[in-house]
């Protein structure tokens, strides 16, 4: 046989969680073909593996790159951390089904919630569709690096049916006939599933509620019943320290998961303000699966971070004096930051106690310097900067505007929201109803940098705490997460499967420091992140990235949920 591609003397790391074996693979026609000792064939391209990992391609469940996709098309910064499938649209967050003339409801429901730049969109999307098969069509006709998975969002469906009213009212009969004809027209058409949110957290830019917070529970329910095949994931509602309302949401949820058929996803974090209220979720998902549903939780393998930084987004950026400052260029910020007399007044206002509106989502909270911490490398926190300034004499904010002037004003914080405890964080991931993704690549592009933590798993947990063998964690971020998400032809290294494969340095592996960008449409700005140790990503038997850098190929595809004939 004549192969397309042979990667030869690799450690194969099969994606089964089996031991790790030294081979080679060969590809055609975007397919694995045979796996073992190729001696002799002739093969279009050789790729040496010797002395590196090669595993399968890793799957990320929950991203929000309906928007990006339309500007870039390699997938950042996923793709630099080996993700070589995703699913988008999670959150209830779509860009269709929409009017091109009604492009701005949608758009009122990422902007703030998703932290995705009206600008860029108006500039960088060309609308070419209405409904959502029509827009599964465009997105197959785009030029892709990486495989997309896509759901149909609620708060897209809720203003194409009701338009303004989908903001503050309630569906009447006819609005609910309309919404249950479209949800079943994009799962025919291929839809991953449908997705929802009812977090708090998601408001527009005016600070209403997004359009699928309106929704009531019956008519969630009466979509998801009307479904028929597909994925349902949903952004949670219960928050704070009520026990008794999050017991109820789950178990509702439970109830519809095993009167649907539907499999249900979501996030699931640990809270320092209260520890260990997860657990009671696991035991609402164990009992729905030994009932005959299906239910899984998202996980995440680090903390949730907001990221802080002049650069970006800090804390005091809507405060008295430091709005006026924020808004210059970063030049002049250091000016007025080695300005004495300004200096001492903007330490001042930023020591006053927060009495502004409620920080939602990724958000800058108001500081609790005990729980910010430098970034100064990937390594992870260590001292907070109440400690380091109490080591220094001085204040949190002083210690800050002095970090950041010796770094020429490029200095992070990270602002940790979730998954605090790295204890518990480490328990939700080894928990067998789990599943490690929920990096939400393409939103929150300016205040959290999650797409690494796939790469994160492997450096961290895996060489620095040996709390996974790589053959579980390889699992974990490819086999389990495909398996779950319905990717039956990827995720494992074996013949006839997709020939998505990366080729990595399992001693040097590892996502390099953050750093702000100015590359989206209409000059927005974005964080974006690198990796150490990725020798290739491979997409449908296509080199897609060589140590990390482009070669031009695009080999992505639209993965579309198969419709049963």
């Amino acid at each position: 046989m004549a192969f397309d591609l042979v990667v030869r003397n690799g450690m194969i790391v099969d994606g089964s969680g089996l031991p790790r074996f030294r081979g080679d693979i060969g590809v055609k026609d975007g397919r694995i073909v045979e796996i073992g000792r190729i001696n002799g064939a002739a093969t279009r391209e050789t790729m040496d593996a010797e002395g590196r990992v090669v595993a399968p391609g890793f799957v990320d469940g929950h991203t929000h790159m309906d928007a990006q996709i339309f500007w870039d098309p390699i997938g950042t910064s996923s793709c630099f951390q080996g993700v070589t499938s995703v699913v988008m649209g999670n959150c209830g967050f779509t860009l269709a089904p929409c009017r091109e003339s009604e492009a701005d409801l949608v758009i009122r429901n990422l902007e703030r919630a998703e932290d995705i730049s009206r600008a860029a969109m108006k500039a960088g999307i060309k609308w070419r569709w209405e409904t959502f098969p029509e827009f599964l069509d465009v997105l197959e006709s785009l030029p892709k690096g990486i495989n997309y998975a896509g759901y149909m969002g609620h708060c897209a469906l809720r203003t194409y049916v009701m338009g303004e009213r989908a903001f503050t009212d309630v569906a009447t009969e006819d609005d609910l006939k309309a919404m249950v004809h479209h949800t079943r027209e994009s799962i025919a058409a291929g839809a991953h599933g449908f997705s929802t949110t009812r977090s708090a957290s998601h408001e527009t830019s005016d600070d209403r509620p997004v359009a699928s917070r309106l929704a009531t529970w019956e008519e969630f329910e009466t979509l998801v019943k009307a479904m028929g095949a597909g994925m349902v994931e949903i952004a949670g509602e219960p928050r704070g320290a009520d026990g008794h309302k999050a017991r109820k949401y789950y178990e509702d949820m439970s109830r519809l998961a095993i009167e649907s058929g539907r499999p249900f996803t979501f996030g699931l974090f640990s809270r320092r303000t209260n520890p260990g209220s997860w657990r009671t979720t696991f035991d609402i998902i164990e009992r729905t699966c030994r009932q005959g549903g299906r239910m899984f939780a998202q996980v995440h393998s680090r903390a949730l971070n907001v990221l802080l930084s002049f650069e970006t987004q800090l804390p005091f950026d809507k405060w008295d004096m430091w709005r006026d400052m924020r808004k210059l260029p970063l030049a002049e910020q250091k000016k007025w930051l080695l300005d004495a007399d300004k200096r001492r007044q903007l330490v001042e206002i930023a020591s006053k106690p927060y009495e502004g509106p409620q920080v939602r989502g990724a958000e800058a909270r108001p500081p609790e310097w005990d729980w910010i911490f430098p970034m100064t490398d990937m390594k992870g926190r260590d001292k907070s900067m109440a400690d380091l300034a109490r080591q220094k004499n001085t204040h949190p904010v002083e210690l800050m505007i002095d970090m950041a002037l010796e770094r020429d004003m490029k200095f992070f914080m990270i602002q940790p929201i979730a998954n605090e405890n790295q204890v518990e964080a480490l328990e939700l991931m080894k928990h067998p109803r789990s599943v490690v993704t929920f990096s939400d690549s393409g939103a929150h592009v300016s205040q959290i940098m999650d797409s690494s933590l796939q790469t994160h798993l492997l450096s961290h947990w895996v060489r620095e705490k040996q709390a996974f063998t790589l053959e579980e964690a390889v699992k974990m971020i490819t086999c389990d997460t495909a398996t779950q998400f319905g990717f039956h032809d990827r995720g494992l290294l074996r013949e006839g499967m997709a020939a998505d494969i990366v080729v990595f340095d399992a001693d040097t592996i590892g996502a390099r420091m953050p750093e702000v960008v100015n590359d989206l449409p209409a000059g927005a700005k974005r964080l974006r992140q690198k990796c150490d140790g990725m020798h290739a990503t491979i997409v449908n038997g296509q080199v897609l990235l060589r140590d990390n850098e482009p070669t031009g190929n695009l080999p992505g595809r639209l993965l579309r949920r198969k419709v049963s004939s």
